[in-house]
This record gives structure tokens, C-alpha cells and sequence, in this order.
């Protein structure tokens, strides 16, 4: 996926080569060089940008994920109650997040890079994710569709939900259940959770 602006700016198009790069050969064997080559630019310019791999990854990640929950949201139905939008993008997110080419290329060769955001620390991802989660909910409950508390609070626990089902679902999924199924539960959990 490229970037979702009309007119390409540099910066993306250093993302894109470092994209480019995982899905070819992974996260290890990517090198700022190979970047800077597969851009069409110095070595020095990437670095002027990215003082080591890690960096780049951070901001490839960020504009990946972000793009992954711009296409979800502008899917949602705007008339649609707020509880049942924000389910929509939740679940929307998860099922895109499960398909999306450079997230699959990463849990295949090199998941050892999503550790520090499950177990260590949250990512600019994920708080602009709660960010948004967060809004949403109040705005349900200004409208009366979603219950009570701390709309922060009800946001990390629907992100911790999703966690599940974006990284584990296939685990789940065999001759007897199948990922659609799981995806009905999600729903059904998220809804139950958030309505009064």
C-alpha cells in the first residue's frame, strides 16, 4: 500500500522502498543502504531522515497502520449508531489488519518486532488507535448508545480484545470454526461490552 496522499513526498517514497524491502527479504536482512538504493538516493539522505533501521520501521509502521484504519473508517456507515460505527471500525480494522501484506510479512519472518508494542510498551499507533477509540466513545455517550466510565479505560480494553483476534485468530480457526465465526463473537463482544 502506498501512502493515501495525491502527491507523493519524499519522505514516502523512502517508506515505500523500505516497504518494499521487508516484503522482500524481511525486517533482518533490510539495510538503510538497500533502502537508499531501491529509492534512488544517497545513503546519506535516508540517514538524514533515519539514524538506524528501528527508526524507519517506527514511521513505516505508523503510516502502515494508520493507512489501515483510515480505509476502515471511511467505510463506516455514518447514519449508523455510534456503538455500531465504532464496532464497524474496530472489527474492520482487525479484518484488514489480518489481510494487510506487510503485517503478514512481518509476523512470518521477523515477529519478534511486534513483542515490545504487546508486552512492553504502546506505539504512536496504538494511541492514535485509542485516541480515536476514545473520542468515539464519548460520543456515544453523549448520544446515549454506549454505557458509562472512563472512556480511556473502555478503549484500552476493546484495543486488548482486538490484540486477540488480529494475532491470534488463525490459531483458532479450524474444521470447526472458521475465521467469519470468530469474527461474529468479536462483533457480539465489542456490542455487549459497550452498550448500556
Amino acid at each position: 500500500m502506498t501512502s493515501l496522499r495525491h502527491k507523493q513526498e519524499p519522505r514516502d517514497a523512502y517508506l515505500d522502498a523500505a516497504r518494499d524491502c521487508i516484503l522482500d527479504v524481511g525486517w533482518r536482512r533490510t539495510t538503510l543502504t538497500e533502502v537508499a538504493r531501491r529509492a534512488g538516493v544517497s545513503r546519506m539522505t535516508i540517514y538524514r531522515t533515519w539514524a538506524d533501521m528501528p527508526q524507519l520501521l517506527a514511521d513505516l509502521m505508523t503510516r502502515e497502520w494508520g493507512g489501515v484504519v483510515a480505509e476502515s473508517l471511511a467505510a463506516e456507515d455514518p447514519a449508523a449508531p455510534a456503538v455500531d460505527r465504532l464496532v464497524g471500525d474496530i472489527v474492520g480494522t482487525v479484518q484488514r489488519l489480518r489481510e494487510n501484506e506487510l503485517f503478514l510479512r512481518i509476523v512470518e519472518l521477523d515477529p519478534e518486532l511486534l513483542l515490545p508494542y504487546l508486552l512492553s510498551r504502546r506505539g504512536r499507533s496504538q494511541d492514535a488507535i485509542l485516541d480515536l477509540t476514545a473520542r468515539a466513545i464519548a460520543d456515544g455517550q453523549a448520544e446515549g448508545t454506549i454505557r458509562a466510565g472512563n472512556p480511556l479505560a473502555i478503549a484500552r480494553g476493546l484495543l486488548l480484545a482486538a490484540h486477540g483476534h488480529v494475532l491470534s485468530s488463525h490459531t483458532m480457526v479450524d474444521d470447526d470454526v472458521t475465521e467469519e465465526e470468530l469474527d461474529v463473537e468479536l462483533v457480539l463482544t465489542l456490542s455487549r461490552s459497550l452498550r448500556p
